[in-house]
């Protein structure tokens, strides 16, 4: 009985689609920009995690500015876990941070972030992260 005949034969294929499904959920996550360095203010609308369960997640901020929504990258959950600070929904912070593009969409990779008089620093003058 030869098995391994058909099951080689579609090697190629599998092989191929888990190549191309890792090469894009792989993608580059966007560089800091001093150039287009911003300050905003806001309210938290709400808080994501990207991955939301399992794996080292990722906290992004939903917010609320004046006029428009935006949103902000902030750092690995961990890090914010590590220096004990929290976000929540209706929190008004002022974020300092470079404007770019991410899959098309406006995103804010969050420098500093100051809550209620506390500063919170992510990233080095030079964009490189803190954690």
């Amino acid at each position: 009985m030869k098995t391994s005949g058909p099951v080689l034969r579609h090697f190629p294929k599998v092989a191929a689609l888990v190549l191309l499904t890792t090469a894009a959920f792989a993608q580059a996550p966007p560089k800091y920009d001093a150039g287009t360095e911003t300050t905003v203010k806001g309210v938290v609308q709400e808080l994501k995690l990207v991955p939301p369960s399992g794996g080292k997640p990722i906290v992004y901020l939903a917010m609320k500015g004046n006029p428009d929504a935006f949103q902000v990258f902030l750092c690995p959950k961990k890090f914010l876990d590590d220096m004990g600070v929290a976000f929540k929904t209706d929190d008004q912070i002022e974020i300092i941070g470079s404007k770019v593009k991410q899959d098309g969409a406006d995103l804010i990779l969050a420098r500093e972030v100051s809550k209620s008089g506390d500063t919170l620093t992510l990233r080095f003058k030079d964009g490189k992260p803190a954690w």
